[in-house]
């Protein structure tokens, strides 16, 4: 199984390439990445009506798709769809093809669907998920731990871990808000006794990180200020509690495979998908709504990629086990 050649399709949004690659090396395939970079009118138009989506001349600063065709192919999000159909369709049915995430197109397309609960895809080729794939190990967290340890060391403890996304779609993550959520954690810094690691995303902006930073002043903290290795990874595994926004599935999920009280913070805004995922993950007893307080539970930390890797592997066994017969 490890020896299967991958090609992973990418059009530059990380939050789907972490999902993509993240079960791809969870796999062990030799993984090559394939940029895909669309222009209208494709961008305005459902994978249906991609025709030729494998022309290079249609697709300029994409990678070329030729042979010899992967054994495995994954993505994640629409614009990459087209793209794994015809891939499956050139390589005549040998190329696997793997689907991360609903891709509200007809599911006999694909070998595999890999989607979480929220996404409310259903068929005999899905695997429901809890949420998101993704690329975090336990040996990379401890790997980083083991590497910002003395960085972090003269934090008191416990310690708290605070990972801030920002608008997207479907939330809205404000100034006001940066400062609500700076002065709650300067108030739980003052009432327990812990130190903070905070970092911020892209999508934050800098007036939020300015409102959180303001909030913090004379907290014992450290705000990541992007300079450097990123130290996400070691914040995972070093911390006591984990603080998250709601607007990134990733990062919940994420934070929940490490077993530690995971507290989400709400945004303004929100979708019914968001909010089925978040009501799911508060009772199967993963996350808590973050009010200030550090209250701490167990739970079994979520491993939806070891189950999607197990599930992958048995059913690419079976399939080319019914080659092998149909050739006797």
């Amino acid at each position: 199984m490890n020896n299967k050649t991958c090609w992973v399709l990418s059009n530059g949004i990380i939050g789907m390439d972490n999902q993509s690659f993240g079960l791809a090396e969870a796999l062990g395939f030799s993984v090559e990445k394939k940029t895909i970079v669309p222009v209208a009118p494709w961008t305005h138009l459902p994978p249906q009506l991609w025709f030729s989506p494998l022309k290079a001349s249609f697709w300029p600063g994409s990678d070329h798709f030729e042979p010899p065709w992967p054994d495995v192919v994954i993505g994640t999000g629409r614009m990459t769809i087209a793209h794994s159909i015809a891939i499956k369709r050139a390589s005549k049915g040998h190329t696997f093809n793997i689907r991360i995430q609903h891709p509200r197109v007809a599911l006999r397309h694909f070998d595999l669907v890999v989607a979480p609960k929220h996404d409310a895809c259903r068929g005999a080729n899905v695997i429901e998920t809890m949420g998101a794939i993704h690329g975090v190990t336990a040996e990379g967290m401890r790997l980083a731990g083991e590497k910002f340890a003395s960085q972090f060391s003269a934090l008191p403890r416990p310690l708290v871990a605070v990972m801030v996304g920002g608008t997207n779609k479907c939330y809205q993550m404000t100034p006001e808000i940066g400062r609500i959520l700076g002065e709650r954690l300067a108030a739980m810094s003052a009432s327990t006794g812990a130190g903070i690691l905070l970092t911020t995303s892209r999508r934050t902006g800098p007036e939020v990180e300015a409102a959180l930073r303001q909030a913090l002043q004379g907290t014992p903290a450290y705000i990541w200020d992007g300079a450097g290795d990123n130290p996400y990874l070691a914040f995972l595994a070093l911390a006591d509690y984990l603080v998250v926004t709601a607007d990134s599935v990733n990062m919940v999920s994420e934070a929940c495979s490490t077993g530690k009280p995971v507290f989400v913070v709400d945004l303004d805004g929100g979708s019914k998908k968001f909010r089925r995922f978040h009501e799911a993950m508060r009772s199967a007893g993963y996350t808590r709504s973050f009010t200030g307080a550090l209250d701490r539970w167990s739970y079994t930390p979520l491993d939806d990629v070891g189950r999607v890797v197990r599930e992958v592997k048995m059913r690419m066994a079976a399939n080319e086990a019914a080659v092998v017969a149909s050739h006797k």
